[in-house]
């Protein structure tokens, strides 16, 4: 049974990152309800949610590649940020408080994808190894009646 997604750390760092965000952008301007604001709320939020998706997912190659969909709105938290900072809707020091949060999401995500990687390439060696050994079987077998 997998773990509940509350104890991944990938997930733990990833709402804690859409938290942030949220509060961080209850100050940006109102005209920007729809835009920015909207855009980076969903981007951060992303994160999380494919975390849950994919950790509910049956197949390791399913979990895998919501993976890699959080990562891909990890880095598009991680832009938007910037433009955020670079439209001075927050202050430096709240965008490098923001930078700590995306960076410490990266890590653990970066490490449970490669652990989901891993347990891939495992279940594909054992299919071809259980493969190689049944077609051993049945050509042993086959020489074995024809003598």
């Amino acid at each position: 049974m997998a773990r509940h997604y509350t104890k991944i750390v990938a997930w733990q760092r990833a709402h804690e990152l859409t938290v942030a965000v949220y509060r961080l952008t209850q100050a940006f301007p109102r005209a920007e309800m729809f835009g920015l604001t909207s855009q980076l709320r969903r981007a951060s939020t992303s994160v999380a949610a494919n975390i849950v998706e994919g950790s509910a997912r049956n197949s390791k190659r399913d979990y895998l590649h919501f993976l890699n969909i959080a990562e891909a709105s990890l880095r598009e938290t991680e832009y938007l940020l910037l433009l955020a900072r670079e439209l001075d809707y927050m202050s430096e020091a709240q965008h490098q408080q923001m930078t700590g949060f995306v960076n410490g999401a990266f890590g653990p995500l970066h490490g449970l994808q490669r652990a989901v990687q891993k347990e891939t390439g495992i279940t594909k060696t054992l299919v071809a190894l259980l493969a190689s050994a049944i077609v051993i079987a049945i050509g042993r077998h086959a020489v074995a009646g024809v003598g």
